[in-house]
């Protein structure tokens, strides 16, 4: 495991403000989106794991009606929710330990997930399934293959890991999610790899 794979919750919370300054909100999420709410349903509870500053995944969906709690592992990113959208609830916390009493009707991990070691995205999968309610909807981005990749923020270095597709599959089968839909590297939504899943009945 690349040694930046530790450092990504102080990276974020040293440029909180330039990630929210520098992150696209002009919705090119939102076909996929519509898709994780018509599973989910109107007015669907919605897990938002890795909010980052809220913008744009939770504005969108608490516009159209969700409540969203939303959790990230740096307070700063959290403050910005607090502000903007304080009739909700954030959380600053560890996707990877999240243990909730309540289960939800919607489960993001948007540009979040991809963060983790690959170790740490397996057992993400227990933590995703103890949190759904029967027939949840759960929308993920990935990597389009098993690897690590490092990029760069504010001139650091930028920890990114994927599995491969066919272990995603399998993770999600074994923990009671049907896959719905995944497209890899999809030109419509920035090249990111979408996955779209529902939890069992």
């Amino acid at each position: 495991m690349h040694p930046a794979a530790s450092q990504i919750i102080p990276l974020y919370q040293r440029h909180a403000a330039a990630f929210d300054r520098l992150r696209a909100k002009h919705g090119m999420e939102r076909a996929w989106l519509e898709r994780f709410r018509e599973i989910a349903g109107a007015n669907a509870n919605v897990l938002d794991l890795g909010c980052g500053s809220g913008e744009p995944i939770a504005r969108y969906l608490i516009e159209r009606g969700h409540a969203v709690t939303g959790v990230d592992s740096a307070a700063a990113m959290v403050n910005f929710c607090r502000q903007r959208f304080p009739a909700q609830r954030w959380i600053v916390g560890d996707m990877r330990t999240l243990s909730l009493p309540e289960k939800f009707s919607g489960l993001v991990a948007w540009d979040s997930f991809f963060h983790l070691p690959a170790a740490d995205q397996r057992k993400m999968f227990g933590v995703f399934a103890a949190h759904a309610q029967p027939s949840a909807a759960l929308i993920f981005t990935s990597g389009p293959r098993d690897c690590e990749a490092i990029g760069e923020f504010e001139g650091e270095v930028l920890y990114h890991a994927s599995l491969a597709p066919e272990e995603y599959r399998t993770l999600l089968k074994e923990n009671g999610f049907a896959v719905l839909a995944y497209v890899e590297n999809d030109t419509a939504c920035g090249n990111r790899s979408v996955w779209l899943a529902q939890r069992d009945r």
